[in-house]
């Protein structure tokens, strides 16, 4: 059973967001997110656990973390969403721990 923890740091707005990721004895992925903003704090409490293949796979507006951003975030250029499939990725050992970066010059 795998688990990842990411950390966000948003950018401009400074916003904190940890997101640890560990599958359980099920193989579902459950999540437990610890953040500076609001809407990211109200997104996670609507999460509920999931496959990772069956996130990973699934194109990127029908999963159940875009749809809940796309009501929650009223950012679009927020980076956690993303961060959060990557983490549901590495916990269900379907991807490495390797960081991602957006260098903005």
């Amino acid at each position: 059973m795998g688990e990842c923890k990411a950390t966000v740091d948003s950018g401009v707005c400074k916003m904190i967001t940890i997101i640890k990721a560990k599958t359980n004895a099920d193989g579902y992925v459950e999540l437990d997110i610890e953040s500076d903003c609001p809407n990211i704090l109200k997104l996670s409490w609507s999460l509920e656990p999931e496959f990772a293949f069956c996130v990973v796979e699934a194109p990127m507006n029908t999963t159940q973390v875009y749809k809940l951003a796309s009501e929650d975030i009223p950012h679009a250029a927020c980076p956690v969403p993303s961060a959060i499939i990557k983490a549901i990725e590495v916990a269900g050992d379907l991807g490495l721990k390797r960081d991602v970066h957006i260098k903005i010059e």
